[in-house]
């Protein structure tokens, strides 16, 4: 059961990451137009960053709590 869980996690935080980068070329190429479209462009980065946290939060729960 702990495999399939673990083979889950791995699929979504590679879908996650390929959204990431995906948005990180989209990001750049807007950035790079004249006049910059800034409300798409801040929702981009906002959505970027909600997917940097959700991988953040995925990570985080791989790792074993270590008590020290």
């Amino acid at each position: 059961m702990s495999d399939d869980r673990d083979e889950d996690l791995q699929s979504t935080l590679a879908r996650l990451r390929l959204e990431h980068r995906e948005l990180d070329t989209e990001i750049s190429a807007l950035e790079a137009v004249t006049p910059v479209d800034q409300i798409r462009l801040t929702r981009l980065k906002k959505q970027k960053l909600k997917l940097k946290d959700m991988i953040a939060a995925i990570e985080d729960g791989d790792l074993p709590d270590i008590i020290a």
